[in-house]
């Protein structure tokens, strides 16, 4: 927002360039999207079969021709410590061609690691300004704060009085519910920025109940169930008790530090727990392994490496692809899943 604001105030004196480590982290592919900008930025023609060697070149004539015309080049860059990585050639070239007396161009590195700077080369680093903003996330009462700004009514509106009325008393009614603050917890878990908060408030209004035109509860419920809502644990409620009992005994497995598992390993694991709970959950070992190709079929379990393909299946060591949050989720949403699964997991740990 503010180089928005400072392009419009200053619309011929600045020009933005954006990179994003995620996708320009190779010198060759981030020298080329810059060359990219530059001329889109000044209606030039782009070469996409011009060298690295020659974007570079080209990248530090412009920079020397937009000084001379007093014209401020900004290098955005986010996911700045991905850019750290490799030689970091990048990040010499901009840096270095900053220190011309002709040049007027500003890098700006976006991270979330504190350490970002620290990954820095010699060479990169003494030309580091070492200048650094840190952005602390908002706090609960902050978001609060926000959310009431952007739902409440203004008083002097148009609408009714009364359905003004109602509707903030409703709001309020909700913000001082503590089921309310957990929902906001279980929100900012995850993602605290504000443009995550303005997605989930457009859900939440969207669950609007269209005769009253109020808000309530369970729209915020469900405004954050659609958000945490994953392919996986739609694929977990699905499943067959016997699934559940593989993916919680490798879990067991792992909680035992086991290096590496496989379709025996957990067999074993499997019928120590029908000797020590003498449940009626029993199945052949030929049932387990169909139970087994479903699961990597489902891809909720897959192979610890691609080594050993010609091995037979029970051999190959295998490894979970699912969180201990999302398994103990699934057990807890399954109607069918037996009470001694529900015990075998840590609930104070998982939950």
């Amino acid at each position: 927002m503010v180089l928005e604001d400072l392009k419009e105030e200053h619309p011929d004196a600045i020009s933005v360039i954006r990179l994003n480590g995620m996708l320009h982290s190779d010198d060759n592919c981030a020298t080329k999207e810059i060359a990219r900008q530059l001329c889109l930025e000044h209606e030039l023609s782009f070469s996409k079969m011009a060298s690295s060697d020659d974007n570079t070149e080209f990248m530090i004539d412009m920079l020397r021709e937009c000084g001379l015309a007093h014209k401020t080049v900004i290098f955005v860059l986010e996911e700045f410590d991905l850019f750290a990585q490799g030689k970091q050639r990048l990040l010499y070239s901009l840096l270095d061609a900053m220190q011309s007396l002709t040049s007027q161009a500003v890098v700006i590195g976006m991270s979330c690691r504190l350490d970002a700077d620290q990954l820095l080369e010699k060479r990169v680093r003494s030309r580091f300004s070492h200048r650094k903003l840190l952005f602390v996330p908002s706090s609960l009462d902050d978001i609060q704060r926000l959310m009431e700004h952007l739902l409440m009514l203004d008083k002097g509106s148009c609408l009714p009085t009364n359905y003004i009325t109602e509707y903030n008393s409703m709001l309020t009614s909700i913000f001082s519910n503590k089921k309310f603050k957990g929902i906001l917890d279980s929100l900012t878990d995850t993602d605290a920025t504000t443009s995550n908060i303005l997605r989930f408030l457009f859900r939440v209004v969207s669950y609007m109940d269209m005769e009253s035109g109020l808000l309530s509860m369970e729209c915020f419920t469900n405004a954050l169930s659609s958000m945490q809502r994953q392919p996986k644990m739609d694929s977990l409620q699905d499943l067959s008790i016997l699934e559940l009992y593989i993916l919680v005994c490798m879990k067991r497995l792992e909680d035992k530090e086991q290096k590496s598992y496989n379709f025996n390993t957990i067999i074993k694991e499997y019928k120590s727990i029908q000797d020590a709970y003498k449940t009626s959950d029993k199945y052949a070992t030929t049932v387990c392994f169909r139970a087994f190709e479903h699961l990597l079929d489902r891809e909720l379990i897959t192979f610890a490496d691609s080594k050993g393909r010609n091995v037979a299946l029970e051999y190959r060591p295998v490894k979970l692809l699912i969180s201990s949050r999302e398994l103990a989720q699934s057990l807890k949403l399954n109607t069918t899943c037996p009470a001694v699964l529900q015990k075998l997991l840590d609930r104070e740990r998982y939950m």
